[in-house]
């Protein structure tokens, strides 16, 4: 059978040989590539709105909640965390603002896979100087209160 992407041709790593232990590093290797290449060069780059309703393209949130309230904590991690995990370059540098993603990294980086984690603190020293930074508490749920007949 010819070689095509789907069906890779055989090499040792994959035919079970020394270089494969079962870990699936040339995957694993892949993986990270794909999030490093998204990177800006910079966390300055990182220029996204820092207050209001954020509606980030279909190619990023494509089900769900489609608006994040950045003034709401929940929705401004739930915005950073699929974006950090789904966005492009462009889309990080237009949604992610460079002082609420340092705010936000002690908690984001318990919210991100460990791929995303370890590509941007790899990049970027100050994501890493704040690994050891509690994360917040997470924001108390407001309580609905029911009025009307039935609450009596």
């Amino acid at each position: 059978m010819p070689a095509t992407p789907q069906n890779p041709a055989a090499s040792p790593s994959r035919a079970g040989g020394a270089a494969n232990s079962g870990s699936g590093g040339t995957d694993a290797e892949l993986y990270r590539e794909k999030f490093r290449r998204r990177l800006p060069d910079s966390l300055d780059e990182l220029w996204g709105p820092a207050e209001g309703i954020v509606e980030p393209p279909a190619t990023v949130v494509w089900s769900g909640l489609r608006a994040f309230d950045l003034a709401n904590e929940r929705q401004r991690m739930s915005l950073y965390r699929t974006v950090l995990a789904e966005g492009m370059r462009s889309d990080l540098c237009a949604l992610l603002n460079r002082d609420i993603l340092l705010r936000s990294w002690p908690t984001l980086r318990i919210l991100v896979s460990t791929t995303v984690r370890s590509v941007w603190e790899d990049r970027f020293p100050e994501l890493r100087t704040l690994a050891n930074v509690p994360p917040a508490r997470p924001p108390a749920r407001q309580r609905r209160t029911h009025e009307g007949p039935a609450a009596s």
